[in-house]
């Protein structure tokens, strides 16, 4: 995770979160444009993310909820502003998967992450907050079509669908098949992975997780090892490691369409 030396203006803070950013170093942490992330080093570290008014609350319940069963830092503060939301967590040991010591060893990076996504996969999510996410993936697909937003700018070959036409009439046919029976990350990509040591530390980057299904992480697991390795490569290897049994390629040929509508 890169870590550019800035700072922070403290006078528009919520008071806690300028008393813990004074005297501390704070570095810019970010990857998104639609967020800034800042580590602030300080005692063990933190982390401070800041988005747009209203989106980060999903996140930060989330992010609890993974915490309490050992799966992501704790969440130690969310913050609603008019200018912005802010969610505080603490540093979680290890880095993330874009580390160089698991992009130069790509074969176990990638049975690595195929195996903590299916270990994710089997975990019991009868507490989850969110219990039906593929209702709000679908529904947000639709409307992305219906509002012209096809983007393809993350898929070159937009999984060989011709027109957003196209996408949608796979989507419109095969929604019936994707079902909310498993918890899922929902941006199951390498960045929002971190290991230690190559065991397992904690996710990030919770704000789509929920009750889902499964073919969402998947799409996005071997997605990701083609994007931040450039190679397509390790996508069979990837299903193969998280186990064939569970992968059904009609299905992730469905979530290849609601994806191209963002």
């Amino acid at each position: 995770m890169k870590r550019t030396p800035t700072t922070i203006k403290t006078e528009k803070l919520p008071t806690e979160l300028g008393a813990l950013i004074t005297g501390a170093k704070i570095y810019d942490s970010s990857s998104s444009p639609e967020a800034r992330v800042y580590y602030i080093e300080k005692d063990t570290g933190y982390y401070l993310k800041r988005a747009a008014p209203g989106t980060l609350k999903r996140e930060a319940s989330m992010t609890s909820y993974f915490h309490k069963i050992g799966l992501a830092p704790e969440a130690l503060g969310y913050f609603s502003t008019p200018d912005c939301d802010l969610l505080l967590t603490r540093r979680a040991r290890g880095e993330d998967c874009t580390h160089n010591t698991y992009l130069e060893n790509p074969k176990q990076l990638c049975d690595t992450i195929a195996k903590v996504l299916r270990e994710l996969h089997e975990m019991d999510f009868s507490t989850c907050p969110v219990k039906d996410r593929t209702s709000e993936y679908i529904a947000l697909a639709r409307e992305n079509y219906f509002t012209g937003n096809y983007d393809t700018s993350h898929f070159p070959d937009s999984f060989g669908y011709r027109c957003a036409e196209e996408a949608f009439a796979v989507l419109t046919e095969g929604a019936c098949l994707l079902r909310s029976d498993t918890l899922i990350h929902g941006d199951f990509c390498l960045p929002n992975i971190l290991l230690d040591s190559w065991g397992f530390s904690s996710f990030i980057d919770l704000g789509l997780a929920g009750v889902g299904d499964r073919h969402v992480d998947l799409f996005w697991g071997a997605w990701t090892l083609g994007f931040n390795l450039g190679t397509d490569s390790l996508r069979e290897r990837f299903f193969d490691a998280y186990g064939r049994d569970r992968v059904d390629s009609d299905v992730l040929r469905v979530v290849g369409a609601a994806e191209v509508f963002g």
